[in-house]
């Protein structure tokens, strides 16, 4: 089974135009706006509500939160599986390289002056330094764009970037990245899973029945041969 990269751009096509619309809309944003104007747009607006909420909406990004899906999956479908946990393996190890290649410091030590006008939510832990690029924002990029091209109803795809988006969001509003880490992170989480996707679906294994299976696909096979 040979798959291109216009194979898999053509099955996340929803998923790919609204993001590139997006991208452009940042890109738009950065050149009006200053990396500490675009900060402080976003953290001068803080709520109890969203102090609250957004630790949780960062999770979302977590690599935990992709590991335990993973596991899940394989009750049901051990390529699904593999696909979602080799692409956050991927991407991860990626993201790390790139963090300490850049060396980029977080908003925490960025404006180490000015810490009286930063706000915080409590019980966070705010980190200091590899800001660029997010990897919470890689992971969830990255894991919409696996579920798009692996989902039958493409509509999926609206609210898979929706999901990116609000864990960008989250990760700029907890302090712990800037806008162009969040835009990188995407960039980076969408390039990475397109090409790895080409790469390992395209394997006669992967495609064969023992893994378009999962562990309880026995017991219900026997059930309703029963």
């Amino acid at each position: 089974m040979n798959i291109s990269i216009k194979d898999v751009l053509q099955r996340i096509r929803p998923f790919f135009i609204l993001y590139l619309i997006l991208l452009c809309g940042c890109f738009i944003i950065k050149l009006i706006y200053t990396k500490d104007d675009i900060y402080f747009a976003v953290n001068t607006r803080h709520t109890d509500f969203l102090d609250t909420i957004e630790p949780y909406i960062t999770d979302l990004g977590n690599g935990w939160t992709i590991v335990i899906l993973s596991a899940l999956l394989c009750l049901y479908n051990y390529r699904i599986a593999f696909l979602m946990v080799t692409t956050f393996l991927l991407t991860s190890l990626a993201v790390q390289i790139v963090k300490f290649i850049f060396d980029a410091p977080r908003p925490k030590l960025y404006f180490k002056d000015q810490l009286s006008k930063l706000h915080f939510a409590k019980g966070v832990e705010i980190l200091s330094n590899h800001s660029f690029p997010s990897g919470h924002t890689l992971t969830a990029f990255g894991t919409g764009v696996l579920v798009t091209y692996l989902v039958k109803n493409k509509n999926w795809a609206y609210l898979l970037v929706f999901y990116g988006v609000m864990v960008g969001f989250s990760r700029m509003y907890l302090s712990e990245h800037f806008f162009e880490d969040v835009i990188g992170g995407s960039m980076l989480g969408v390039a990475l899973t397109i090409i790895w996707i080409r790469f390992i679906d395209s394997k006669k294994f992967i495609n064969s029945p023992k893994w378009n299976r999962g562990i309880l696909w026995p017991a219900n096979q026997k059930l309703n041969n029963d």
